[in-house]
């Protein structure tokens, strides 16, 4: 599981990443963030770049972003190298950092109006995707409030809606729909998937793994600053070791369990992740005894637990002290 999957070919790339590395020295003692990360990332998709809190996404995305140099390694967007050519790259690019810092004094309005503005929109322009994004994530009753009165979730809902109202070829999203309601979530989601209909190419990081499903045609999986695996949702489960997951409650012991594949306790019973014969075998006995079962394909989030061996909500050892966290 430790082998990566890496998409390295950069044909029809947007992002195309080689060696990435990124190595912090705090007091006598380096600490690596990224280590000789190696991506692929195609144009016009999303692409979904997973990993608990200190495992490297932010670092990435700063590089990529050209607001971090790289100790070593090149990466490039578009084709124009973020440390040559990081004027250059910027003109093509729009990014909502994760620990973003918006304009207080502005209202929501005049934040879009005028970051498009002074992205080149001319004001009819400006205008009118102010008016379609506020309105595509019901930010229109708050359109005139001021940024520093809003709560930490509407900020961010802002400047999402600031940076996917731009008509950058490349947004980067850093943990967008973090502090937002479900049905605010839900509507963030959408504006991402327009920006795809659009050709745009869309690098979103987080650590919900139901929303990189949900969204990403693609996905990376961070643990420690080195890239675990990377394909599509499905090349990830046909990849995996153990591709089923049976949860049994009653009926069973540990030790009973054991024989069919690897087995994680939860509140209540087990989750056994098996190959698919073991796996129908276990059901099939699990009715036989009256015990609560259910089967079916491994999702990221039993992925990530197989290859990383603990939940994503589990922070891992800060490797970022210094860049940033992510």
């Amino acid at each position: 599981m430790s082998a990566a999957l890496s998409s390295t070919d950069p044909g029809g790339a947007a992002i195309v990443a080689r060696g990435i590395s990124k190595r912090y020295q705090v007091g006598r003692h380096p600490i690596d963030a990224l280590t000789e990360v190696d991506l692929a990332i195609p144009k016009g998709k999303i692409y979904g770049l997973i990993g608990r809190n200190g495992a490297g996404k932010t670092t990435f995305v700063r590089i990529a972003a050209t607001q971090l140099l790289p100790t070593s390694g090149s990466l490039t967007v578009l084709g124009q190298d973020v440390v040559k050519d990081a004027s250059r790259v910027r003109l093509s690019i729009a990014s909502v950092p994760q620990e973003s810092r918006p304009l207080y004094f502005l209202n929501v309005d005049e934040l879009i109006f005028l970051y498009l503005m002074m992205r080149g929109s001319d004001r009819v322009d400006a205008r009118q995707r102010t008016n379609a994004i506020l309105d595509e994530l019901s930010l229109t009753s708050v359109r005139k409030r001021l940024v520093s009165h809003l709560s930490g979730g509407m900020r961010r809902r802002a400047m999402v809606a600031m940076v996917l109202a731009s008509d950058a070829e490349v947004v980067f999203l850093d943990e967008p729909t973090t502090g937002l309601d479900p049905f605010a979530r839900r509507e963030v989601w959408a504006a991402i998937r327009r920006a795809k209909r659009d050709r745009r190419t869309v690098l979103l990081t987080t650590h919900y793994l139901d929303e990189a499903e949900a969204l990403s045609d693609r996905v990376a999986l961070l643990e420690g600053g080195r890239l675990k695996i990377e394909g599509s949702p499905s090349e990830i489960r046909e990849s995996v070791r153990l591709p089923y997951r049976v949860t049994v409650q009653g009926g069973f012991s540990r030790p009973e369990l054991e024989p069919y594949g690897e087995v994680s306790p939860f509140d209540g019973g087990f989750i056994v992740f098996a190959r698919e014969p073991a796996a129908r075998e276990l059901a099939l006995a699990a009715l036989g005894r009256g015990a609560r079962v259910s089967l079916g394909p491994v999702s990221l989030e039993d992925i990530f637990l197989q290859i990383v061996g603990r939940p994503i909500d589990q922070d891992a050892p800060s490797e970022e002290e210094g860049g940033g966290g992510g």
